[in-house]
């Protein structure tokens, strides 16, 4: 698998962040089809964000790739047609631990990004995946402070 992270991460522009960053240290994944990371230390300036993931307040990203790799079907005889196109599922899970109201346990927020890449377009269409995946990652990156912003706002 090659998804794999170099630390420091540089984070999203963010509200009230400057220059923020977060340390990795090789953590244990849920599969063994992923990669998880937890963040060991933050930089920059994010003042009331924990500095590091911990059991109860956890801080890490997940990468994962379909347990079983699918491939296209052969064509139906008769009509020359595929039957159907299965799909290879990624995923990029982050978790944060989040206080929902002071004095109560930490809750999980899950954020998740799916890649629901059609069998056969790896190899057939290999540059059109690309361009997908760097629009959407060029898209994020360039509203990120805008999801936060509308995360803790509900303005959109």
């Amino acid at each position: 698998m090659s998804f794999n992270l170099t630390s420091p991460i540089t984070g999203g522009a963010q509200t009230g962040f400057t220059s923020p960053t977060y340390t990795l240290a090789t953590d244990t994944a849920p599969t063994n089809t992923g990669k998880q990371y937890a963040v060991s230390a933050i930089g920059g300036t994010q003042t009331g964000v924990d500095s590091s993931s911990s059991p109860s307040r956890p801080f890490t990203i997940t990468l994962q790739r379909p347990p079983v790799l699918r491939s296209l079907p052969s064509l139906n005889g008769a009509t020359g047609v595929l039957p159907s196109v299965p799909r290879n599922t990624y995923k990029i899970l982050a978790r944060k631990g989040v206080t929902v109201l002071a004095g109560q346990a930490p809750q999980v927020m899950n954020l998740t990004v799916t890649l629901d890449i059609p069998a056969g377009a790896d190899v057939v269409d290999a540059p059109n995946v690309r361009a997908g995946l760097s629009l959407l990652i060029g898209a994020l990156n360039s509203i990120s402070a805008s999801i936060g912003d509308t995360c803790a706002t509900g303005v959109i």
